[in-house]
């Protein structure tokens, strides 16, 4: 009679085992990425009343079976549910981290200083010293280092992850190695017609990452189909001059363009309004007709017959560019049935387009019968140290002579004409993001455009994921069952299994299920309990015998 007492205790204590697995279920169930447990029973050794007996063919009689009296109930196992993954909450914080499950069960690998854990729970922050770390308890999140003479990610064993190391703050500046020129050129653009041409400005970077503009003139050659492009001058980010070929050393046929000696600079067939060229006399006046004060040509510039001197300026309108040229001896004036022609060398590209549809046919020299596409603006010749510039290819195959109403649009940009990004150059970027992607990787965005590889999470996996150690804080250490870990990890997407940042995976505790289970784990413990009464009742009525 003992005995059934016994076992009910054993049930009652079984029992409130269960209960309190179930409690701790239910009160974690707002806990990131709790794993709820289940308790299994298991009956317990049993008394021998009457051995088995096998069948007795001599006498007839069948076997008897054994006589075993069970002595109670005890606890089992407590099941891990950890591989069924809870449902998904939505954070929108970049260091929120939810691992997707495909066929085997993923853990983020952190450090506490002494040892490796394991967490499903990716809530995670940068503290002072830049380091990923859980914001529960400031343990370093672990996984691959990029290589720095590759730049790929190096698949050994795992360290901290520090993403905001000062190296990772800045990218490094890219000098610019290609730009381009497109849209469209109009011979009756008035630019186009000026001395000072259409100016372009083309913004460009060295290998420090300091910016520099160029500015070009783009010019009509009065035939059609052929114009001329030339560098005016290169300034600083701030505007001052950085080179200028009328004073620096370094000759610009060095730099840009090719020198023609007696090349057309400009051809004037109009006087200016004032002024009057009678083509059958072959005179100009001052005024609207030949009735006006006679002017005459005296090789640099016109007089009437009171001395009284009238420049080329006035009368046919050239600019001042083109009168210093003349008198600082660099260009000489012609004036032939009324025609003023400006020659002298020049250092510049023939840009050349098809008389038929307007389409670029190539740039070079003016001589030059084997024109290509682009042309070399040779930087490597400026600056301080022979590796401050890279020379810069400039593509004009962009470009398209057309009738656009007299106004251009061509424009210079850098980068390849192909995709626009190629050889662009780039200043030194400052972080302004960090991002991490489906498989871990860590990328850090800058202000010049770049995006950097900044590491890459790494995680463990087990051959059985549900005998690992629950340590608390969420934290989970290998056993002698689960499988150990290699210390180097895997990458999530070797089995198809990813990460989702912005998220969270919240506790797979059920309240359902606990519920009833609460109430089946009740109703046993009161069924225990009964016993214990019921038992004793039977012995009070064995020691009333006596009476």
């Amino acid at each position: 009679m003992m005995r059934s007492m016994y076992s009910a205790v054993s049930g009652l204590k079984t029992h409130q085992t269960k209960m309190d697995v179930i409690g701790n279920n239910i009160a974690n169930v707002n806990t990131v990425a709790f794993k709820s447990s289940s308790v299994v029973f298991q009956d317990v050794l049993y008394q021998m009343t009457s051995n088995a007996s096998g069948a007795n063919a001599a006498t007839g009689t069948g076997g008897v079976n054994a006589k075993q009296i069970g002595l109670g109930v005890t606890t089992g196992a407590t099941n891990l549910s950890i591989t069924t993954s809870g449902a998904a909450e939505t954070t929108g914080r970049a260091f929120d981290i939810r691992l997707s499950d495909q066929s085997t069960t993923n853990f983020f690998v952190v450090n506490n200083g002494s040892e490796n854990l394991f967490t499903r729970a990716g809530s995670f922050y940068v503290d002072g010293a830049g380091n990923l770390c859980m914001t529960s308890t400031g343990y370093t999140v672990m996984g691959w280092q990029v290589d720095p003479t590759t730049g790929n990610i190096k698949k050994d064993t795992v360290s901290a992850l520090r993403v905001m190391q000062t190296s990772n703050l800045t990218s490094p500046p890219e000098a610019t190695t290609q730009a381009n020129v497109s849209g469209i050129i109009d011979k009756n653009d008035k630019d186009v017609l000026s001395d000072n041409g259409l100016v372009k400005t083309l913004t460009f970077f060295d290998n420090l990452g300091y910016s520099y503009t160029a500015r070009f003139a783009m010019k009509s050659t009065g035939t059609d189909g052929k114009y001329t492009v030339e560098l005016e001058k290169i300034l600083n980010s701030d505007g001052t001059t950085f080179y200028d070929p009328e004073t620096s050393k370094v000759d610009l046929s060095d730099i840009f363009g090719a020198k023609t000696t007696n090349a057309t600079l400009g051809t004037y067939s109009q006087v200016q309004s004032g002024y009057y060229y009678d083509s059958a006399s072959n005179k100009f006046y001052v005024g609207s007709d030949a009735n006006g004060t006679e002017i005459t040509w005296n090789g640099t510039a016109f007089t009437d017959q009171a001395g009284k001197t009238y420049s080329l300026k006035q009368v046919y309108g050239i600019s001042d560019a083109m009168v210093s040229k003349i008198g600082g001896g660099q260009a000489t004036a012609a004036i032939a049935n009324g025609t003023l022609t400006i020659s002298g060398d020049v250092t510049d590209y023939a840009i050349d387009f098809s008389t038929k549809d307007g389409t670029f046919t190539g740039v070079g020299a003016r001589t030059s019968n084997n024109k290509t596409n682009s042309v070399t603006l040779n930087m490597s010749k400026l600056g301080n140290n022979p590796t401050q510039f890279d020379d810069i290819t400039i593509d004009f195959s962009g470009l398209k002579d057309a009738n656009n109403g007299g106004k251009s649009t061509a424009v210079m940009s850098t980068g390849s004409i192909d995709d626009g990004v190629t050889g662009k150059g780039k200043k030194l970027g400052a972080m302004i993001g960090i991002s991490i992607d489906n498989n871990g990787l860590i990328k850090g965005t800058y202000d010049n455009g770049n995006t950097e590889t900044l590491g890459q999470i790494a995680v463990a996996q087990f051959a059985n994921a549900s005998g690992l150690e629950k340590v608390g804080e969420n934290c989970y250490r290998t056993t002698l069952n689960s499988g150990e870990f290699d210390g180097i990890g895997v990458e999530i997407s070797a089995d198809g299994s990813s990460m989702t940042s912005g998220e969270l995976e919240m506790s797979n505790v059920d309240l359902s299920t606990e519920f009833t289970q609460m109430i089946i784990t009740q109703r046993g413990f009161q069924a225990n309990s009964r016993i214990i009464t019921t038992s004793d009742t039977l012995l009070e009525e064995l020691v009333n015998l006596k009476r």
